[in-house]
């Protein structure tokens, strides 16, 4: 095994042994699981650069010495090909994507395998060793020898090709390796921890290269703070057409974060129900029911039977949130009822949905604070809360997803306020103690 940086500036000796050159970058081609290097770039005399095929000219690397089986005369230049990469150049120095540990880190060297004929990638190292290496090749050997002394010799860290992503690159047409996990398949949320840690040029150079499914569904996972810079940050037009794709509750919860002459174009350039419903949504004060509910549930007329219920369920829009529960309403729109998609599947075809609806229902005014509405959620194990109004009539559901991030913004502010309130505490301690000294001082300086 060897690194890329103790190739570098390594002698070129052609046919005849004379040396031509030093080593100044290694490319690989990108479709195998460990690249096999294809290109090799030196330095030749006069500073004049090289770039010539390692298949056709290169007799052998003994760790120390690249041997051409030409003369330098008969060499003939060749061109970088669209899939191959540069390993100084592209990787060297620069953060990729840890697609198996889900973060973003700097490659500090690259790790290869070696064999009489060629060489082949096998990982990046990212930890101290390679940065140290990187520093001083000296430095490292005298670090990990001081380390191995006291019996904790300094560690690889070493990232599998096949688990790299490169962000400095056009990722929609460079495919790394057969079997690499790309970021558009890897689950929203684990996309949403990854670019938190990248800087907005870099945010925005991932999403360009993500679906508009995938990207909306990474832009919900993200925190709030990130979410509307991030939609900010894009064209009007995308930025539109991805709070298209999203629940009316999420998009309503960034367009209200935004400026108002942006959130206005934006809204201007969804679909007409669309706008509507995050209209509506933006409506309700925030922290309560109506701020937190989506739009979208579905709800079917009191007088249909469990075969037209199924039917409706079939024919709803696939982009529609989750159903978990199908609501009953009367002919005005007044919630009637609920029903589990248990009691769907096991009740009769024919049988009217009016004879199996629950009528005891736990429901929630727009104006309720939020806080109570995870309290019902949770009191009642529901997995959603219709939202009414005061003549009944169904305006949204608050799911239980919805719930659990009501109590987890409640847990941190309560852990923010016991931070805040802690240093204080300690500061009253501080100078009750202060003055009891002084007092126990001034009673003995009596006696």
């Amino acid at each position: 095994m060897i690194y890329l940086r103790q190739i570098l500036k390594s002698p070129v000796l052609d046919a005849e042994g004379e040396e031509i050159g030093t080593i100044s970058d290694l490319a690989i081609a990108t479709g195998e699981v460990f690249p096999r290097v294809t290109s090799l770039a030196f330095v030749g005399p006069h500073r004049t650069p090289f770039m010539i095929s390692w298949r056709k000219y290169v007799e052998g690397f003994d760790g120390k010495e690249v041997h051409l089986n030409v003369r330098q005369e008969d060499i003939r230049f060749s061109y970088l090909q669209p899939t191959e990469v540069l390993l100084a150049r592209d990787l060297l120095d620069k953060q990729i994507v840890d697609t198996q540990g889900m973060k973003v880190v700097r490659v500090n060297d690259l790790k290869l395998s070696e064999s009489p004929t060629d060489l082949r990638l096998m990982g990046a190292e990212t930890g101290i060793r390679g940065l140290l290496w990187g520093i001083a090749p000296g430095l490292e050997k005298a670090v990990n020898a001081i380390a191995t002394l006291f019996r904790h010799p300094l560690k690889e860290r070493l990232i599998a090709w096949n688990y790299m992503e490169l962000l400095e690159r056009d990722m929609s047409s460079i495919k790394l390796s057969v079997s690499h996990k790309r970021l558009h398949d890897m689950h929203p949320a684990d996309i949403a921890d990854i670019i938190e840690q990248l800087d907005p040029q870099q945010r925005q150079a991932v999403f360009e290269h993500l679906d508009l499914e995938s990207a909306a569904d990474a832009i919900t996972e993200l925190e709030d703070e990130y979410q509307a810079d991030v939609i900010d940050d894009m064209s009007v037009k995308r930025g539109a057409a991805l709070l298209n794709e999203m629940d009316p509750d999420d998009a309503a919860d960034i367009i209200g974060d935004l400026p108002y002459e942006k959130a206005e174009k934006l809204l201007r350039l969804m679909g007409v129900e669309e706008e509507a419903s995050v209209r509506r949504l933006l409506g309700y004060k925030e922290e309560t029911a109506g701020g937190i509910m989506t739009t979208d549930f579905l709800a079917v007329s009191d007088d249909l039977t469990v075969n037209d219920a199924i039917d409706a369920i079939r024919n709803m829009d696939e982009d529609q949130e989750s159903v978990h529960y199908l609501y009953t309403v009367s002919a005005g729109g007044v919630l009637t009822g609920v029903l589990s998609l248990r009691s769907l599947v096991v009740s009769k075809p024919e049988t009217p949905l009016a004879d199996i609806a629950t009528r005891e229902l736990i429901t929630a005014q727009p104006e309720l604070d939020q806080e109570e509405c995870a309290e019902l959620i949770s009191k009642y194990d529901l997995l959603a809360l219709p939202v009414v109004d005061e003549q009944g009539v169904m305006l949204g559901v608050v799911t239980i997803d919805d719930a659990i991030d009501v109590m987890e913004e409640e847990h941190e502010e309560d852990l923010q306020q016991r931070s805040i309130t802690s240093p204080w505490v300690i500061a009253v301690i501080i100078v009750l103690l202060a003055i009891i000294g002084v007092l126990v001082f001034m009673q003995v300086g009596e006696a």
